[in-house]
């Protein structure tokens, strides 16, 4: 089967425009954003869907990812401010929110953000001292973010977070450092020991102090009721004294008989009481005593045998004399 020419000629027509179409025809993803350039000079940027350009005139210069990415910054050894030696690294979020910008104003982004944010931890790392680079993280990640993001504006890059994930200090340092807290750790022990006796030994004293006040009030208390008992016993007995004085004078026999025998019984129980006698002599006089007691028993019965009739005792001057 022969072909002519013309034939030939249209199909190879069909086939570079359906090439062409094609060519002019492009579908940009989700997050993404490219750039289009006209005899290498950039026009324009393509956003995500269905995009035409003009074929052969026309082509894709970037394809760039406006999602936010993450980079890791490297390892690296940081000397701090007091001469240190630590290991740093980290990681950097970054968003691109100019695909022009992040295409054209800097060459290889990764490669210069990476480069950008070693030469930050240094420079900021290397302002602290060792203490102040392991304990204000937060701090270093606040600086670092604010030179950075402000470094990198003019490429059209947003950095929006950076975390310091490890500063470790050399092994002789970290043994140190541990024989330091270890040693912290005791000083503190021992000082809370101290505490607790000085405060156990004034409560002690408190105690002690509270315990003499009470028993010196209580001494008060008693020597002040001892001595009012003394005062009512010395009152009564001088009422007593009074009584017996005006029975005297009113020349009554049994209320003196009364006080004498009293007074001897009182004394005789005393010397019975005494601890060293094993026997009593009974004085030739006890029959006195018995004698007054008759008396007074007498007399006792007169005035109730008086108080049930209802006739007024006799006076103490009227009674039986001996």
């Amino acid at each position: 089967m022969n072909i002519s020419p013309v034939t030939v000629i249209l199909i190879v027509l069909a086939i570079l425009v359906v090439v062409t179409i094609l060519a002019g025809v492009k579908t940009v993803s989700q997050g993404q954003q490219w750039t289009v350039e006209r005899f290498g000079r950039y026009t324009r940027t393509l956003s995500p869907g269905i995009n035409l350009i003009i074929p052969y005139i026309e082509q894709i210069g970037h394809k760039l990812s406006v999602m936010e990415t993450v980079l890791d910054i490297p390892e690296q050894e940081v000397i701090t401010k007091d001469n240190a030696t630590v290991t740093a690294d980290g990681i950097v979020f970054y968003q691109i929110l100019e695909a022009m910008k992040a295409a054209y104003e800097v060459q290889n982004l990764t490669i210069a953000l990476s480069t950008l944010a070693m030469t930050n931890v240094r420079a900021v790392i290397g302002a602290m001292d060792l203490d102040e680079a392991l304990s204000q993280r937060d701090q270093i990640n606040r600086r670092l973010l604010s030179v950075i993001d402000q470094a990198t504006s003019p490429w059209g890059v947003k950095v929006t977070r950076i975390e310091l994930r490890n500063i470790q200090p050399p092994q002789n340092l970290l043994d140190a450092m541990g024989k330091q807290m270890t040693a912290e750790r005791s000083k503190r022990a021992e000082i809370l020991a101290a505490e607790g006796e000085k405060q156990a030994a004034i409560l002690r004293a408190e105690g002690q102090k509270q315990a003499a006040v009470l028993e010196a009030e209580g001494r008060r208390d008693a020597a002040q009721r001892d001595a009012e008992a003394r005062e009512r016993l010395a009152d009564a007995e001088a009422k007593a004294t009074k009584v017996v004085s005006d029975a005297i004078s009113g020349g009554n026999i049994a209320a003196i008989n009364y006080f004498v025998a009293q007074k001897y019984i009182e004394a005789f129980g005393k010397l019975a009481d005494s601890p060293n006698q094993k026997m009593i002599m009974m004085p030739f006089e006890a029959t006195g005593v018995v004698s007054s007691l008759a008396g007074i028993a007498e007399l006792a019965k007169e005035i109730q045998t008086r108080s049930q009739s209802g006739t007024a005792p006799r006076p103490w001057g009227d009674g039986v004399k001996s």
